[in-house]
């Protein structure tokens, strides 16, 4: 499966069900803002640093990305192998702008052109099978590096901290767990957390979160074994909140999207079409919240309801074929 393609579904290891390893960590975080890790997240994406998410697909024809500026304008760059890599923005420079970015499954590498000044930065974190993790867990307002690697059973997490390039280590999760990182307390830091399914297709999944904040365990049940994982800062508290995706039964059937809300509600939106669509979720109007998203293969747009009035958007970028990059945080 192509690499890119790979970052918008599941991974097809499925474990036993069996008690969450206790987690470690062996550094202390600086302190930011709280609330701050998801605007961070919206940041990945905003190229232009107008606060709103910008529209990126990327062509795995030419190992090309396409972005159309919400502020006006727009950017095509070569970047990255559709065979071998997968796509991680970020704001790894700290400007406040998402940068272009991929790791590399072959090598273990990571690729990026830097915002602030167009400097091309190469650093070497992690090994053929992990999985890429990069967000802001130190909360210094620069995205880390980190990977999660399934070896003897278990998850395990390792983090390149840009605020002083040491490194932490956390093992966290099964290695059939689904990796759902996010800053689910609101502290400005993104938490290592994990979906873990259910027995069948039917049972429900439940998800396991290291609070950065104290160091302790936060569990949810929602969703079942085969939604997909979309977290995001759905009610703009400033806390990520557990969110699925599910699949309808046949090609034209609906996307349902539910939100466990960190404020105690329930979103459930029926948003998209199973057969065509690719999750999208991300902040477009810039209101703090994560809108519900789909980028449309069959007519290559962009559907969005925006979170500010719940009117629906419709911007046409991009071709057949192409993924967007938004889908780098669905798992």
């Amino acid at each position: 499966m192509n690499k890119f393609y790979a970052l918008c579904g599941k991974f097809s290891v499925f474990g036993l069900l069996a008690a969450m390893m206790l987690a470690s960590s062996i550094s202390i975080f600086a302190q930011i803002g709280p609330g701050t890790g998801n605007i961070r997240l919206r940041d990945a994406l905003d190229t232009d640093g107008d606060d709103k998410a910008d529209f990126t697909v990327f062509r795995p024809s030419n190992n090309v990305w396409y972005t159309l500026k919400s502020g006006g304008g727009f950017s095509i760059t070569n970047w990255g192998l559709a065979s071998q890599d997968f796509m991680t923005p970020g704001d790894y420079d700290g400007d406040g702008k998402g940068d272009v970015s991929v790791w590399r499954d072959s090598t273990g590498a990571w690729y990026r052109l830097n915002s602030s000044n167009g400097t091309v930065v190469i650093e070497n974190w992690g090994s053929p099978g992990d999985e890429p993790v990069a967000r802001d867990y130190d909360g210094d307002g620069k995205t880390d590096h980190a990977i999660a690697r399934r070896t003897a059973g278990d998850l395990v997490w390792w983090i390149f901290r840009s605020s002083d390039r040491g490194f932490t280590v956390v093992q966290w999760g099964l290695a059939g767990d689904y990796t759902a990182p996010g800053d689910y307390d609101g502290d400005g830091k993104f938490d290592v957390s994990v979906q873990r399914p259910g027995a069948s297709a039917s049972a429900n999944s439940t998800f396991y979160t290291l609070r950065s904040s104290n160091q302790s365990l936060q569990t949810a049940t929602w969703g079942l074994t085969n939604d997909l994982c979309v977290p995001g800062d759905y009610d703009g508290d400033g806390k990520t909140d557990y969110a699925v995706v599910r699949e309808g039964s046949t090609p034209t059937a609906a996307l349902q999207w539910y939100v466990l809300l960190s404020n105690g509600g329930v979103l459930f939106v029926p948003f998209g079409i199973t057969g065509s669509d690719l999750n999208s979720q991300a902040d477009y109007d810039g209101d703090g919240k994560t809108d519900i998203a789909v980028w449309r293969d069959t007519d290559s747009k962009f559907y969005f309801r925006r979170s500010i009035d719940g009117v629906i958007n419709i911007v046409q970028w991009g071709s057949a074929n192409d993924y967007p990059v938004a889908s780098y945080d669905t798992h």
